[in-house]
């Protein structure tokens, strides 16, 4: 992989020893199902009906047309000269990954400092909680006048992002007038929705209000940074087209067959072989780099919604070929590993004891990276440091941790890039999402849907009073509802 290696040593007996790593044998015994999950998922991708249809069309992000790549950049770099903030309301996808976007690919302290955002706006995220003190303290300190506003949601139902979009459009609306609009883009559904329905109606009203991108049919949120993601990079300043070419040619390195010569396959296969043959069921992903640890965060959502799955899937092909992946309710299996985010060297003062002492039922994801944007030397004398560049030190202390772990027979790999930038993170993510693909694969499960975040959302919508709740949604959270027994508050 150009600019990134994955380093799996550590993930094997010989260095783990025979009870926590994996065997040469034990890939040889997967190499059916691995053959068999590759055949599955190169038919698949090979057809845009079904790509679309099962939610797999995010593996053809990297291939968008340059022209309407070219018009959202052209949107992006607009926006930014106009206005001093921007305001980005999404949750889930349409949060973790422009954060990690931001923190990797722009200067740390980005809007603290104007002279490192060079005239671009500070990017302030909301509509990702339903805490009021953030939002608040943003619109009190925020000149609405110079602050543009982008509204992320496929149906624009989600409570989180709906409600802090209608605060936020009362706000912009007092201030600056009927044509407040002008400064909103919804990046929604191109068809349906709540929010698409606002866009047209404002739209009716004035053509130059509430301007919008379409979010692609058959990419699911945690799969569309390289799709609702484009216009924060655009803002930002990133050429997109250096990202889409990263996500590129990791696409092509693994879409070969063979999985040890396909990165993605190989990280999947040890992953699934540490967990269901020797207990490792959480995934700890620890980035030796303070501006990839939203990266991380972004990574625990793929892996959550994707793998946590209560049933087996089933899939039924219809004459024309096309699939139909159902849930097998007579086959409940609760699978998934759990995911944790740290980051280095910050954690290796916390959860790393739990790491190496604590229940050895882990693996552990090291993102290394070999050049820094920026460098420190300690220039002091007579000390053990002298001398010594941050970037050494921090290479040495992913070394430590590595040590530390093997020599306690806990299994670890490392993920190497060669620096941060627009290519490289671009390929990064392409990496870690086919990786996901290929395990739900080996699995059995459909990576592609959320079904168990239905349920909060359903309990909130039935309090809520919202209209077309279904009798059965209904029937089951009067039937079931909480216990609160004052014996057991303190």
């Amino acid at each position: 992989m150009e600019g990134i290696k994955f380093d799996f040593n550590n993930m094997f007996s010989a260095n783990v020893g025979g009870v926590n790593g994996v065997e040469e044998k034990d890939l040889f015994e997967l190499s059916s199902a691995a053959q068999k999950a590759h055949e599955h998922l190169k038919k698949i991708l090979a057809d845009s009906k079904n790509r679309i249809k099962l939610n797999l069309e995010w593996a053809a992000l990297p291939y968008q047309d340059e022209k309407a790549v070219k018009r959202i950049q052209d949107l992006g770099k607009e926006i930014a000269a106009k206005y001093d903030s921007v305001i980005s309301l999404g949750i889930g996808g349409s949060y973790l990954g422009l954060k990690a976007a931001q923190d990797a690919l722009m200067p740390a302290y980005f809007n603290e400092f104007s002279k490192i955002r060079k005239n671009r706006p500070r990017i302030y995220f909301e509509g990702n909680n339903l805490d009021p003190d953030t939002l608040s303290v943003l619109l009190k300190n925020l000149n609405p006048k110079k602050t543009f506003i982008v509204v992320i949601s496929k149906s624009g139902e989600t409570t989180e992002t709906k409600a802090a979009f209608m605060v936020v459009q009362n706000w912009l609306k007092k201030a600056v007038g009927k044509k407040y609009g002008r400064q909103v883009i919804a990046i929604t559904d191109p068809e349906n929705g709540s929010l698409r329905k606002i866009v047209k109606l404002e739209q009716e009203k004035d053509i130059l209000s509430f301007r919008s991108l379409p979010l692609s049919k058959g990419v699911g949120g945690r799969f569309s940074e390289l799709n609702m993601g484009l216009l924060h990079l655009a803002i930002l300043g990133v050429n997109i087209q250096e990202v889409l070419a990263g996500a590129k040619d990791m696409a092509l390195k693994c879409s070969r067959a063979n999985y040890t010569e396909n990165p993605a396959y190989m990280y999947a296969a040890l992953h699934y072989i540490l967990y269901k043959h020797k207990n490792k069921s959480l995934a700890i992903m620890m980035p030796f780099s303070e501006t990839l640890k939203s990266t991380a965060d972004w990574y625990v959502q793929l892996l959550a919604e994707s793998l946590g799955k209560k049933y087996n899937r089933k899939v039924e092909i219809s004459a024309d070929g096309s699939e139909a992946w159902l849930q097998d309710r007579g086959a409940v299996v609760n699978v998934g590993r759990t995911p944790v985010p740290c980051r280095g060297t910050g954690d290796l003062h916390s959860v790393q004891q739990n790491n190496v002492e604590g229940e050895n039922n882990k693996v552990i994801t090291f993102i290394k990276v070999e050049k820094f944007k920026n460098e420190i030397k300690v220039l002091a004398k007579g000390d053990f440091l002298s001398g010594k560049s941050f970037s050494g030190l921090i290479t040495l202390a992913e070394e430590a941790t590595e040590w530390a772990l093997v020599r306690q027979g806990r299994p670890n790999c490392t993920v190497t890039l060669e620096c941060v930038s627009p290519y490289i993170w671009g390929a990064l993510l392409f990496f870690f999402e086919m990786a996901t693909a290929f395990e739900g694969e080996l699995l059995n499960v459909n990576a592609f849907d959320q079904p168990g975040v239905e349920g909060y959302k359903n309990y909130m919508y039935y309090k809520l009073g919202k209209p077309g709740i279904s009798r059965e949604i209904a029937n089951e959270i009067e039937g079931y509802p909480l216990i609160k027994n004052p014996k057991y508050i303190l």
